[in-house]
């Protein structure tokens, strides 16, 4: 607004000048013989000089809201284009539509974010080719992990299991509630168990492609949970990095829907559309609020940075009570 107010006074200085040097011009030196007829003479009931200030701050206002409009509505279109060259969504006919000024700023911002994004891509192969050297720590590493996961999570639950069993050997009639506690326990640690071994496999690949290894982590688990998967998985070629990477994303999120969405379904999706592959894992369970629930903040993260590192776009979309949404994108095209 003030802005606007600015240049609104800005533009009435100007015309009030224009124009009094175009009277200077046509009356001659301004003295009271010469420029009387400004206020002595009437037009449509008031004095010239009134009827021309009244024009002069109409034109000089309309001018500044125009310019002030056509600001405004240039700056929303910069910011979205810019955040479609963010997401790797910007087309050349949407620059070439742009304005002029704007055309070369978002070529050089698109090839920027560009040769960041195969940067960090060719860092991350760099990266995942030395891992085979450090195998045998991270293993080592991840075990100790789960030992202390098990420690204190799954023990525990299987203790309470324990317990509520042998107070039901010591009834005479044994209540199908206790029983029906008993089963709810039982299972629940066995997913958790199920979810703390996905933990242990640092380089699972191998000589398989991403399509073969989710796949195969996908009937392994439907053997063991108690409730559907569905997935559609195809093959699309990726770098070795991209393929761990995403991978290890599956993953931890499959980890953190076992251990604490409470699903009653899962999907899972790996798919290649308009030259980008996608990989989705959505769930049905009980949902979180992502700017409050630190429950599996620390498996978030993990997603976010491995996306990150092979320069993908990730969307995670949780909604209390109906459950969440984990995406990965990573574009094709060029591989390095």
């Amino acid at each position: 607004m003030m802005a606007f107010f600015s240049r609104w006074f800005t533009l009435q200085f100007l015309f009030m000048t224009a124009v009094a040097i175009a009277l200077f011009i046509v009356l001659g030196e301004p003295n009271e013989r010469n420029w009387s007829p400004l206020w002595e003479q009437h037009f449509e009931g008031a004095p010239i000089l009134v009827f021309i200030m009244i024009i002069i701050t109409t034109a000089a206002f309309l001018t500044a809201l125009w310019m002030t409009i056509t600001i405004l509505l240039r700056d929303s279109q910069a910011s979205r284009l810019l955040k479609k060259a963010n997401k790797h969504e910007l087309q050349e006919k949407q620059i070439k539509r742009s304005p002029r000024l704007l055309r070369k700023s978002l070529r050089q911002t698109q090839t920027l974010i560009e040769t960041q994004r195969k940067s960090l891509q060719k860092l991350s192969e760099q990266r995942t080719a030395t891992v085979d050297e450090v195998t045998q720590e991270r293993i080592i590493a991840e075990r100790q992990h789960l030992a202390r996961e098990l420690h204190d999570s799954v023990s525990q639950q299987l203790f309470a299991a324990s317990m509520l069993l042998s107070a039901l050997t010591e009834q005479e009639d044994i209540p199908d509630k206790t029983l029906l506690q008993v089963e709810h326990i039982v299972q629940q640690a066995q997913l958790e168990m199920r979810a703390l071994l996905l933990h242990l496999r640092p380089v699972a690949l191998k000589n398989k492609t991403l399509a073969q290894g989710l796949e195969e982590l996908i009937v392994e688990l439907q053997q063991k949970v108690y409730f559907p998967i569905d997935y559609h998985i195809e093959e699309i070629a990726l770098s070795r990095a991209e393929e761990d990477h995403l991978f290890r994303i599956a993953q931890e999120a499959l980890s953190n829907t076992l251990r604490h969405a409470k699903a009653t379904e899962l999907e899972l999706s790996f798919i290649e559309r308009n030259n980008t592959a996608i990989l989705r894992i959505q769930d049905n369970g009980v949902g979180f609020d992502l700017a409050r629930d630190k429950t599996t903040s620390y498996g978030l993260q993990n997603i976010a940075e491995r996306a990150v590192e092979i320069g993908c776009i990730y969307n995670i979309v949780s909604v209390p009570g109906e459950g969440t949404m984990i995406e990965v994108k990573t574009q094709l095209g060029d591989r390095i």
